[in-house]
């Protein structure tokens, strides 16, 4: 059987367009100074707060590939390094996501890390230290990373059991920033860029969303996300009566639980009366 290696089109991890990214204090600067050392980082905060946009934003400010792994509990270590497939010419190697960033010098992102298993994200370790290298025991070989290359993971630790938290021994391979919900003239400003709805829609939005947060540890476990509040938007845009566009995005996709969707339902009847 015959084995041969893949071509990677390196351009189409690039970013051309900026995504939108609204700075709320100095994580720029902090995660530039991170990648200049090629220091691999950890993005912790709360779900739809900005975490991947910043990621994205990132990447594309300083030029580079970054490619997105949307971690899951049934992600094996091979989905991430690569395996061997057998077609009708032989036998094909094919490199997975974490694998192709480290040959190529991309911002490898690992969305959600704990929601992988524990085993898979060891394989992690020798690109996370001075080493900087990733072995394919399958394949026999040792990747030494690109000098462009670096690691970044996020998850949400507010959302995490104790049976689903990262490993000191991982936890320590990473620098760290803390992301949370921008303020409400910030969030506000946020959905107005992001829609084009009017400010007094936008403003009206995130009311709901803080008496939706003010529940979290109440009932429920999230609040809505900032996110969510656009996806309400986006429906007003489409001519969905406000109420019932916030219902559709900000009440029934986080809670089943009767108590809540009515407590949330009159929050919305109230601000949009």
């Amino acid at each position: 059987m015959s084995t041969r290696d893949q071509i990677v089109d390196t351009e189409q991890y690039l970013i051309k367009e900026e995504p939108y990214y609204e700075e709320l204090g100095n994580e720029v600067a902090l995660y530039e100074a991170a990648y200049a050392a090629r220091l691999p980082v950890m993005i912790k905060g709360p779900t739809g707060c900005g975490k991947s946009r910043f990621i994205e934003h990132m990447a594309w400010k300083l030029k580079k590939p970054l490619i997105t792994v949307a971690c899951n509990e049934d992600m094996t270590a091979s989905d991430l390094v690569g395996r061997y497939l057998l077609d009708a010419d032989g036998t094909r190697w094919l490199d997975g996501p974490l694998t192709t960033a480290a040959r190529i010098g991309a911002i490898c992102y690992l969305d959600e890390i704990v929601e992988a298993r524990q085993d898979t994200t060891v394989v992690i370790h020798p690109l996370t230290d001075h080493r900087r290298q990733l072995p394919l025991d399958k394949k026999g070989e040792l990747i030494d990373a690109h000098p462009d290359f670096q690691l970044v993971i996020s998850y949400n630790p507010g959302y995490q059991s104790l049976m689903k938290d990262l490993k000191q021994s991982t936890k320590q391979r990473f620098t760290a920033m803390d992301f949370d919900y921008p303020s409400a003239q910030v969030e506000a400003a946020i959905i107005e860029k992001e829609t084009g709805v009017d400010t007094d829609t936008a403003v009206k939005l995130v009311k709901v969303g803080e008496a939706a947060r003010n529940l979290k540890g109440h009932g429920l476990d999230e609040g809505i996300s900032t996110r969510l509040l656009t996806y309400a938007a986006v429906l007003m845009n489409k001519g969905i009566e406000p109420v019932a566009a916030c219902r559709m995005a900000l009440v029934r996709p986080i809670t089943d639980d009767a108590d809540i969707r009515s407590t949330l339902d009159h929050a919305i009847d109230a601000v949009f009366a």
